[in-house]
């Protein structure tokens, strides 16, 4: 009997745990959502949406348990402020949560309660690539960094210093040092460097091996040399401008051929409007004359992209665009940060949750994880964008010159001691006397004027 009352008393309180978890649940409403459409953020696909703020959303919904209902916010708009003081678009919606870029503003944050921001972003500009500079006089240094310009250098002059020195030590290129003039002088031997770099003869061309050894050298640095050039200033000109006419808002206000404008209503308007900037205040006061407002986000790209138009807006859907359409691209230039927060009804008990759901995802990784899942761009990267040679990336041809020099060098003078060895026999002096006679003989200055100078002696 003891037993029965005890499995009684359990049932009734098994049964009362089970209502009371029936109460919680059914107390615990389906929460109202609302979102507006647009790329990445929220899109439709069927009867369902995704997107950032959808992951985003649906990771919040199984931190904190609760369950939710999407839909499109009626007329399509963020939300801002009439006349009457009356708010549309999300602001103004009936619902629990609004998730969107919506920016956190110190207007929306009276009326509606705003979360910790899940993503920072700015105001910047959308323009074509093709806008860019005129180029400038000295354009064609551009494929070549300033060091690997200084390294050519040094090689042309090292390479015609070799091919004077080599000329003049073999006694296969100059036989009769006695009676008649090198043909490679130096200014002969840096005229002979230079053409063989532009790929032109400029006899007379060596005959000895030594001489043949460094010119072969040259030759192959050249090819590859102006092989490397030509590609990498063909490459160069299909690259994005780095230097924009429009690098950012300055210019943007001080040139009238490039017509610019932002989104109608949008924080990025009340930004210029409000600011005591000269240059924010002219742009509006440029966009306020010109009537040069968008409608829309996809209208601000789509005037960006046919060009003569700067879209003015969030870095952050800028950022999308230039992922999506590869002609465009967005200045550097970034201001007036802050930040997308997910508002609530004012007073929520959700916010301070909703805030820390966030915080913990941003801590985790999952935001930046979110981001460059919907930011990732289309645009095949170009194989030939290459950045500007330095010298390490050519140090291998230029490793083959400095051998090839060496080797002729070294040629040249087996050439010569081979000679003086076997004069030396002939006329029974010494080896070492007579490499230092034809030396001597060789460097002597004034050279050329030795044919001159023996006609004088026959004469005399």
């Amino acid at each position: 009997m003891k037993r029965c009352r005890i499995l009684a008393a359990s049932l009734v309180l098994f049964i009362g745990f089970c209502l009371k978890l029936g109460t919680c649940a059914a107390a615990q409403p389906e929460l109202r959502i609302t979102t507006i459409k647009q790329e990445p953020y929220t899109t439709p696909k069927g009867a369902q949406m995704e997107g950032f703020c959808m992951d985003l959303l649906s990771e919040i919904a199984k931190m904190l348990g609760f369950k939710y209902k999407v839909h499109l916010v009626k007329d399509g708009s963020y939300g801002r402020q009439d006349e009457s003081g009356h708010w549309n678009g999300m602001i103004g919606e009936e619902a629990d949560l609004a998730i969107a870029p919506l920016t956190l503003t110190a207007a929306r944050e009276r009326v509606v309660g705003m979360t910790k921001p899940f993503m920072q972003t700015g105001i910047s500009i959308l323009l074509r690539r093709d806008i860019s500079e005129e180029s400038g006089l000295f354009e064609f240094l551009t494929p070549f960094s300033a060091e690997t310009w200084v390294g050519v250098l040094a090689a042309y002059l090292g390479t015609a210093a070799c091919i004077f020195l080599v000329a003049r030590l073999s006694p296969c290129e100059w036989s009769q040092p006695e009676s008649e003039a090198t043909k490679f002088t130096l200014l002969h031997s840096l005229w002979y460097t230079a053409g063989a770099l532009a790929l032109q003869g400029a006899g007379p061309h060596p005959r000895a091996l030594s001489g043949r050894l460094v010119c072969g050298s040259w030759w192959l640095f050249t090819i590859f040399l102006l092989a490397c050039y030509f590609s990498n200033l063909r490459s160069s000109k299909s690259l994005e401008s780095s230097q924009l006419l429009v690098k950012g808002f300055e210019d943007l206000a001080n040139q009238d051929m490039i017509e610019y404008g932002c989104l109608t209503g949008s924080s990025t308007l009340a930004f210029f409007k409000n600011s005591n900037n000269p240059v924010y205040r002219r742009i509006y006061e440029h966009m306020e004359r010109s009537k040069s407002f968008v409608s829309t986000m996809d209208e601000g790209v789509r005037r960006a992209k046919e060009g003569n138009y700067a879209f003015i807006g969030e870095s952050v859907s800028l950022d999308l665009a230039v992922a999506r359409y590869c002609e465009l691209v967005r200045a550097h230039e970034v201001v007036g940060m802050r930040g997308y927060s997910i508002a609530t009804a004012l007073g929520s008990p959700l916010i301070k949750n909703l805030s820390i759901a966030i915080l913990q995802l941003s801590e985790a990784g999952e935001l930046a994880y979110l981001r460059s899942k919907w930011w990732a761009s289309s645009c095949v990267a170009d194989r030939a964008k290459s950045s500007t040679p330095q010298p390490q990336s050519l140090k291998g041809v230029f490793l083959i010159l400095s051998l090839g020099l060496g080797l002729g060098a070294l040629v040249a003078v087996l050439e010569l001691w081979t000679k003086s060895r076997t004069s030396a026999a002939g006329q029974r002096k010494s080896h070492c006397k007579v490499l230092t006679e034809e030396l001597s003989l060789r460097f002597r200055a004034n050279t050329e004027g030795a044919p001159q100078e023996v006609a004088d002696k026959e004469k005399a």
